[in-house]
This record gives C-alpha cells, structure tokens and sequence, in this order.
C-alpha cells in the first residue's frame, strides 16, 4: 500500500494533516483533520479514481474545512 502524509496551513492559520492512503484493490482512503481536533474527515474513494494528487484530496475536504 502506498501511503502519503502531509500538513498544510490554511490561509486562516489553521493547520490540517491529510493522508492519502492507497488501499489494494479498493481505491484511496484518504483523511483530513484539524490540528487539536478530535474529527477525522473520511472518504472512501473507489479505484477508479487513482492515484491522487495532494491538490485533489485537499479539495476534496474544502467545504469541510471552510467552516470554523
């Protein structure tokens, strides 16, 4: 399995941890959270959507992280 993890800052001084977790024939799990959050924002992507770029998965949480 592939795996990929990273922190960005928003824009609001937030910071985010996203992972990209490529699952073997399934697709992508991929995950968002807010530092000093205990929600985890999940999806399950299915395989035919593979693989994904940071900026992908980063917008796939956008609405998400829009609200304080």
């Amino acid at each position: 399995m592939l795996s990929d993890d990273w922190i960005k800052t928003l824009e609001d001084g937030r910071r985010v941890k996203f992972t990209n977790e490529e699952v073997l024939d399934v697709g992508s799990f991929i995950t968002a959270q807010i530092e000093s959050s205990e929600v985890v924002y999940s999806v399950l992507l299915n395989k035919e959507v593979n693989p994904l770029s940071r900026q992908e998965v980063e917008s796939r949480f956008e609405h998400e992280l829009s609200k304080k």
